[in-house]
């Protein structure tokens, strides 16, 4: 029986192939494991559109190109073929792959289908391409292939992907927006469950786990954004989404919110995430305010956009709908619903009908950020200073009370120095008797 779903001609032409040459592919999921190799032109097979690698760059190109069809339609056509091939070819040591393959070759086979779509090997063929048709370098026309059965599925073909290029390589980083991309498929595909997902990919739990929580916090601000903002925009900010989606995870909505919306709006507005690290707190949202309404400009933008809001202004949560109704509002949340949806380039109008650019705008957010950030450390540092003296002798109890309870134990044994242990405890009583007291 044929497979309706892979193009016949083409596998046609591929079987007709001759190849001599086998080799053995530890990552195929089935028992045999033995595929044929075989040479294909390098304009003649079709790159992957549903390579995680690029899940990200597709969905700019999508937006970019106002197309949601794009590499959908006809994914072995030639326009989906042509966006995906300028996206591998923009990707980071493009060029040094294609140096490295001029000057060795290609030095392990690519895998396709059976009808020749790359499963594995896309950045080599796109390179080799390259190589054949823009540098004229003859020796690139054909990538050796190894060949999958006719019937493979789907599901194999993501699981081969996932052991090649994310278990076990990682030749290209992927770039932690695309492996998120990934375990969020495996996990809808998994049964929602996190340990078989890590399983597939040679993870731990909470390594697969962590992603996909601050996937979802990236999800949340590009759907905020309406558009203006994309998921491979905020590839550079990991470390902001890590520490906001651990942060927030088992707080109190309120909370949540708060903190959510300065690493939100701190994070359009380009702020140090290390400023943003002092801001996890349940007052982070109303310390950011207080600093944007000294600012004249900021504060005419605050309060056009709450004037706008319908019924009570403050009250209503613009994020309902993303984010739960039940979701406390913060006192940043009408501000951020606004900027989110705004690109750098673009200028907004004042109420006294000034023009301001909103790269602008975000540069006062990040100087607003920043200063908030210097006062919660300087509280966090005065709390810690209240509070040093009580922890200390705590910590000293807790300590004393262990050393009670090994002193048993420790006498048994003949070396014990009992005269070493009654000095030290003396000095303790000597300092215990330092304490001054209630001096009121």
């Amino acid at each position: 029986m044929t497979n309706p779903v892979i193009d016949q001609e083409r596998a046609s032409f591929i079987n007709a192939r001759k190849g001599s040459e086998h080799a053995r592919v530890p990552a195929w999921p089935r028992t045999d494991k033995e595929l044929k190799i075989v040479e294909l032109e390098v304009d003649w097979v079709r790159l992957s559109t549903l390579n995680h690698r690029t899940k990200a760059e597709q969905r700019a190109e999508v937006a970019r190109a106002a197309n949601p069809t794009l590499f959908t339609l006809d994914p072995l056509g030639r326009t989906a073929q042509d966006a995906q091939y300028k996206i591998l070819s923009k990707q980071e040591a493009f060029d040094d792959l294609k140096h490295d393959l001029q000057e060795r070759g290609q030095q392990e086979p690519a895998i396709v289908t059976a009808d020749g779509v790359l499963i594995n090997g896309n950045r080599r063929a796109a390179a080799l391409r390259s190589l054949y048709f823009d540098d004229k370098h003859l020796a690139a026309k054909y990538v050796r292939c190894l060949v999958l059965p006719a019937d493979a599925t789907v599901a194999e073909l993501i699981d081969l992907e996932t052991e090649l290029q994310i278990a076990r390589d990682f030749k290209q980083e992927y770039g932690w927006i695309n492996e998120a991309l990934l375990i969020e498929e495996l996990f809808e595909r998994e049964n929602k469950d996190f340990a078989t997902v890590a399983t597939r990919m040679h993870r731990k739990a909470a390594d697969v786990r962590s992603l996909y929580d601050k996937l979802q916090q990236v999800h949340q601000l590009v759907d905020l954004s309406c558009g203006a903002r994309l998921h491979i925009d905020f590839n550079e900010n990991e470390s902001a989404f890590d520490e906001l989606a651990k942060h927030i995870k088992n707080k109190q909505p309120a909370e949540a919110e708060a903190v959510r919306s300065v690493y939100f709006i701190g994070t359009l507005a380009g702020a140090n995430y290390r400023d943003l690290r002092n801001l996890r707190r349940a007052d982070a949202a109303a310390l950011v305010r207080d600093e944007i309404e000294s600012d004249p400009t900021l504060k005419q933008i605050l309060d056009a956009v709450e004037e706008a809001l319908p019924g009570p202004a403050t009250e209503v949560d613009i994020l309902d709908d993303l984010l739960g109704a039940d979701t406390d509002a913060s006192p940043l949340t009408p501000l951020l619903a606004l900027l989110a949806t705004k690109k750098p380039d673009e200028t907004l109008v004042l109420p006294d009908g000034r023009e301001v650019d909103v790269q602008d705008v975000f540069g006062s957010i990040q100087s607003a950020i920043a200063a908030a950030a210097d006062d919660a450390k300087e509280d966090q540092n005065d709390q810690a200073t209240l509070t040093a003296p009580l922890n200390r002798v705590k910590k000293a109890i807790g300590e004393f009370e262990r050393a009670l309870a090994a002193l048993p134990k420790a006498r048994l044994f003949s070396a014990f120095d009992e005269a070493a242990v009654s000095r030290q405890v003396l000095k303790l009583r000597e300092l215990i008797d330092k304490y001054p007291g209630d001096e009121s």
